[in-house]
């Protein structure tokens, strides 16, 4: 019988509240949509379950500044404005919302570090446009920028590399690590001259150091599976150059047909191929070690199933002998 702590999937209420109203594209029931559709297939008694925590401000400094913090900080306790230019609204309690997201991403990492799992899903993380002074694309604290930062801090590790599969390039990643050579970053997404941030050209490989150690791989809107497919293999070949101790995916679902704010045209089975092959390279490269976070995503059917579909394929990967 396969050992049902392969992979873990981290969800509660307090990341669940991170979302916007008043008709805003990142509401709060996203985390729903996911979950309805995972205890439908029968996957949610397949994984381990656990609950997020609040990230602590130390965690949280190891990528943002203090100053950012407090300016977050004070605009929870007042509910109003905005956190960046227009595309991230305050609301009262939203420092504790992102903290929670930064928590639960940090509580899959420490699953699959203390050997709880192999894998690791967070439907309500993967915030990649916020910097590190900043609040940017509906993103307030940069949840795998800090997982980044902690896994070197905490857990000793140099060779990290992240995959993002969202429509939209991973600049507050990208620009964070840009001149770091052991953080590999490669992205698949819509072409920056047709959508937001309008970054992620593939000139743009690294600076300084660590000039070649980052991908992008920008698409043409309607792009669709057999796109994905040939830019993929560009991706497995790169993460195989220079192998990582850890793998993090950005699985974004803004990437398949029928987003209201994309052009991306791909199907499910996208990304259940990232999640299927990053398996197989976590078990050659990292000791299995390998998390996915759930990004972008605005039609509430594809989030189910681009989500289910990465969770079934961390589940029916075959468990380490």
């Amino acid at each position: 019988m396969k050992d049902l702590t392969d992979t873990v999937v981290v969800s509660g209420e307090a990341n669940g509240r991170y979302g916007f109203g008043d008709g805003h594209p990142f509401g709060a029931d996203r985390q729903e949509a996911f979950l309805t559709v995972l205890r439908r297939s029968g996957l949610a008694s397949q994984v381990l379950m656990l609950p997020p925590r609040l990230a602590t401000r130390a965690e949280l400094e190891s990528f943002h500044s203090a100053a950012y913090l407090d300016f977050v900080a004070d605009r929870s306790q007042s509910g109003g404005g905005y956190l960046d230019r227009g595309d991230t609204p305050a609301f009262a309690g939203v420092y504790e919302a992102a903290s929670a997201v930064v928590g639960a991403a940090l509580v899959g990492v420490e699953a699959i570090m203390n050997g709880s799992a192999r894998r690791g899903f967070v439907p309500i993380a993967g915030l990649h446009h916020a910097a590190r002074d900043h609040a940017a694309g509906f993103c307030v604290f940069n949840d795998c920028g800090v997982v980044i930062e902690q896994l070197r801090r905490r857990y000793g590790l140099r060779r990290i590399a992240y995959i993002d599969i969202d429509a939209h390039h991973g600049d507050g990643v990208f620009y964070a690590f840009e001149d770091d050579p052991d953080l590999r970053f490669a992205d698949i997404h819509q072409d920056g001259r047709t959508l937001y941030p309008g970054t992620g050209g593939a000139h743009e490989t690294g600076r300084g150091l660590a000039v070649g150690s980052k991908l992008n791989i920008p698409l043409a809107p309607g792009s669709d599976d057999h796109a994905f497919n040939r830019a993929w293999q560009r991706i497995e070949d790169y993460v195989q150059a220079e192998p990582p101790e850890f793998l993090l995916l950005q699985c974004g679902a803004d990437s398949l047909r029928g987003d209201p704010i994309t052009q991306l045209c791909f199907s499910e089975e996208a990304h259940a191929l990232a999640a299927a092959r990053l398996a197989v390279l976590a078990d050659r490269y990292c000791h299995g070690r390998v998390l996915a976070l759930g990004g972008g995503g605005y039609n509430r059917e594809n989030i189910g199933l681009a989500w289910m579909r990465v969770v079934k394929s961390f589940v029916e990967h075959p468990s380490a002998v």
